[in-house]
């Protein structure tokens, strides 16, 4: 019996050692999410903008290497396996790049922007909720009128 539980812990920690160990419990996490979500109300289709904060979304957890998190995210979420183009984001989001934008994520160009904005511009920018983003609040998204 000591042989069977020195294997185990022997693999335990080889697996975790190559990082396997914690892509099969994300991909495990993913498929559950995926199977109850399939199971539940139909989600309404991703609008435009969702799919483009869902992709800033996924390539910052990529680019820190919350790999098990993205999988999750592109499961829960229903945003394609494959990654957006980044040309194509950064078009969409009208954001003109220099050499070095593809080293870093959209999103630490996007904040980097407004931080250093800040200074040039006393005023607080003014945000408005879009007409085309549907009502999400069963996923737990604040109520506008309250």
């Amino acid at each position: 019996m000591a042989a069977v539980t020195e294997l185990k812990s022997a693999l335990r920690e080889t697996l975790e050692a190559r990082g396997v160990l914690g892509q099969l419990k994300a991909r495990i996490r993913a498929e559950v999410f995926s199977t109850l979500d399939a199971e539940s109300t139909p989600r309404p289709p991703l609008s435009h903008e969702n799919l483009l904060i869902n992709e800033l979304i996924r390539e910052y957890l990529q680019f820190n290497k919350f790999q098990y998190t993205a999988l999750v995210l592109t499961a829960e979420s229903g945003q394609t396996e494959v990654p957006l183009d980044w040309e194509f984001v950064a078009n969409e989001l009208n954001v003109r790049e220099d050499s070095s934008a593809k080293e870093v994520a959209l999103l630490y160009g996007l904040l980097h922007h407004f931080l250093s904005s800040k200074e040039e511009h006393k005023a607080k920018l003014f945000l408005k909720c879009a007409a085309t983003v549907p009502s999400q609040e069963p996923h737990g998204h604040r109520n506008t009128e309250s």
